[in-house]
């Protein structure tokens, strides 16, 4: 019988396009769809001629390849996986591999690694970034679980990765649900990444009145310098897209979709005590987004300042670049101080200058910026946060008085800016040595005893005032 390097349990777009990946790169892959439809559909399609067999059923499949068998699962997140998980154990012997390549929560990927360990099996929860072209053509991967089993699969996985500098975006993320975890702060620093450019986006043509070629050239050029990124090309494209004489963007409806990623991650920072402040915002600029209907109504009654603008529209563009960048390096900064705090949590060794590597090919938030990072964690591995590193410190201080002037002429002319401000706002507080959080704490003490401690005695001693009877 004919038997395969690897198996893969379902035939979505992603998929597909992951195991025609992994056949280019010279692997055997067996597929298995619940609907034999599709996989006869696949098979007599673009997998031609291809190291590409069937399977009708789940036995069949893991018959069909060599051992150790491994097994991706590339189905919906959620009790699905588990239903799978159920149903291929029984096919499987001890020291074989199950991979969620899903979009699973991290602490499903801990049960689950835990759960199948128990059972002889090998689990890991691998993070798949980049779309459907990603996985076609070279995905971001971030692996975790079971680190016995990375070494079965790893020239598998970092074969069909993104490469940058020869280097894949493929490395060992950590133990249990390591590198979901990083996969879900990952997509949360891309709800910010977006909020932001769409904030920018506005700014520019609401506020300052760029026209649409002057928007698509504007963004066409901060793409070649320190903003270089996906997110800023495609957006560039986006502008450059008409359907009669405007703009197709302006006949979609403005009201923003999720999938729940970036939910927990600003959940999970709540849960760690991190100030994720500007994916939060991201998520309920999201959430607003799809109150249409009352926005509509709101907009026929509650009114602005009714100001314009009336300043040097390229003076600003610049300014709103240096908002849009000092912003970015603030969104980053609060993403890997959540998976610094993680790490502490959960027992992780995460390795940050090799996240960060993940991330500059492959993935939706690839970018220059990303070789930033490595250096610096390269440069320091116990650093505290990235704006503590030379090359941000001076980039934020070179960009501040744009990122202000930015947020001034947003609140003057009423555009929201919500990531923009809060980033700000992180900043002015991370860098302020006093934080009026002790007046805070006398209240706190005041209506609920819930003491304190003081600046002149020893830290862990508490205190408690009479705050009523020393105020009359």
């Amino acid at each position: 019988m004919e038997k395969a390097d690897i198996g893969l349990i379902g035939l979505a777009v992603m998929g597909q396009n992951l195991v025609l990946n992994i056949a280019d790169h010279g692997f055997s892959v067996a597929v298995y769809n619940r609907s034999a439809e599709k996989t006869e559909a696949f098979l007599a399609g673009e997998a031609q001629e291809k190291p590409i067999i069937g399977a009708s059923s789940i036995e069949e499949l893991c018959n069909k390849l060599t051992s150790p068998r491994k097994i991706m699962l590339m189905v919906k997140a959620g009790e699905v996986v588990d239903s799978l998980i159920e149903q291929v154990l029984p096919q499987l012997d001890a020291g074989d591999i199950i991979i969620d390549g899903g979009n699973s929560l991290y602490v499903d990927t801990e049960r689950r690694t835990q759960y199948c360990q128990d059972n002889g099996i090998l689990y890991l929860g691998i993070g798949v970034s980049g779309g459907e072209e990603g996985a076609r053509f070279g995905p971001s991967l971030m692996p975790g679980g079971n680190k016995a089993a990375w070494p079965l699969v790893s020239d598998i996985f970092q074969a069909i990765a993104a490469e940058v500098d020869g280097q894949p975006c493929c490395q060992w993320v950590g133990e249990g649900g390591a590198g979901h975890y990083v996969k879900m702060v990952h997509n949360g620093i891309e709800y910010g990444d977006m909020q932001l450019i769409c904030e920018a986006f506005q700014l520019l043509r609401e506020g300052i009145g760029l026209s649409d070629s002057d928007l698509a050239e504007t963004f066409a050029d901060w793409d070649k310098g320190t903003l270089n990124s996906y997110l800023i090309e495609i957006t560039a494209d986006i502008l450059q897209v008409k359907e009669g004489d405007s703009l197709l963007i302006d006949k979609i409806l403005d009201t923003a979709g999720q999938k729940g990623t970036g939910k927990w991650t600003a959940i999970n920072a709540l849960e760690m005590g991190i100030p994720l402040t500007l994916i939060g915002e991201a998520v309920f600029s999201r959430f607003l987004s799809s109150l249409k209907s009352m926005r509509v109504q709101a907009a026929k009654s509650l009114h602005g300042p009714g100001t314009s603008f009336d300043g040097d529209k390229t003076e600003y563009i610049q300014a709103v670049h240096d908002a849009l960048y000092a912003s970015k390096i603030v969104s980053y900064a609060q993403g890997f101080l959540l998976m610094q705090q993680a790490a502490k949590e959960y027992g992780w060794t995460l390795n940050y200058g090799d996240i960060a590597l993940m991330w500059r090919g492959g993935c939706i938030i690839r970018s220059q910026f990303l070789g930033n990072i490595k250096e610096a964690y390269e440069n320091n591995k116990n650093l505290d946060s990235l704006l503590l590193d030379d090359f941000f410190k001076d980039a934020i201080h070179n960009a501040q008085q744009g990122w202000r002037k930015t947020i001034s002429l947003a609140v003057e002319l009423g555009i929201p800016v919500p990531a923009f401000s809060s980033a700000l706002s992180f900043y002015d507080g991370y860098r302020l040595e006093s934080l009026p959080a002790n007046l805070l704490q006398a209240q706190r003490d005041y209506f609920g005893a819930h003491t304190y401690e003081r600046i002149d005695k020893p830290k862990g001693e508490f205190f408690h005032t009479d705050w009523i009877s020393l105020s009359k």
